[in-house]
């Protein structure tokens, strides 16, 4: 069981120092959030200032959400959907022409609740390029998807998936090979 009094947050564990991440914050609920709907090239930019690495033509909604952008990198042509959160404790790396569809959750930490000071760790998600996740899909901290992939929709993503599969369920798992 967990003693959460004994709880730390592990040295830099942000990656920037606690104002900026608020700053952040403070930016994506006033300027992001409420940007309308064609003004994508404005919601790239904001996230390349607090250090995202975004591709050309990338598709960002209004209503997606990261914990860190420092630690999002997006490739070219890609689409990131509707109420998408991408929680980047860790690094979140999407390839070029991704589509990432709505209300999915990209979630790169968790706890050891083996432990009872219930540390938080961070793995890195990498969704390579062509990859298509449809509406709701859940990917856990470590994972990596091929390239090509199509995970369908409300799958739970919590291993590392092959290239070129379409993949279902809970947790998923490849079906058949994608055309």
């Amino acid at each position: 069981m967990q003693l959460l009094e004994t709880f730390r947050l592990p040295p830099d564990f942000r990656g920037r120092p606690g104002w900026y991440v608020q700053l952040w914050w403070i930016v994506q609920a006033l300027l992001f959030r409420t940007s309308p709907q064609f003004m994508y090239g404005w919601r790239r930019f904001l996230m390349r200032c607090f250090g995202a690495k975004v591709g050309k033509n990338v598709i960002i909604r209004p209503s997606v959400q990261t914990q860190f952008p420092w630690k999002v990198s997006i490739g070219d042509h890609s689409w990131i959907g509707d109420d998408v959160r991408l929680y980047s404790l860790g690094h979140i790396t999407i390839g070029d022409n991704v589509v990432i569809s709505q209300k999915s959750y990209l979630c790169t930490g968790s706890h050891d609740y083996t432990d009872e000071s219930f540390p938080i760790f961070a793995q890195e998600i990498k969704i390579e390029p062509g990859c298509w996740l449809a509406t709701d899909v859940y990917v856990g901290p470590g994972v990596t998807i091929g390239a090509g992939t199509v995970i369908g929709a409300r799958s739970s993503v919590f291993r590392s998936l092959p290239a070129k599969k379409i993949c279902v369920g809970s947790p998923a798992k490849a079906i058949r090979d994608r055309c």
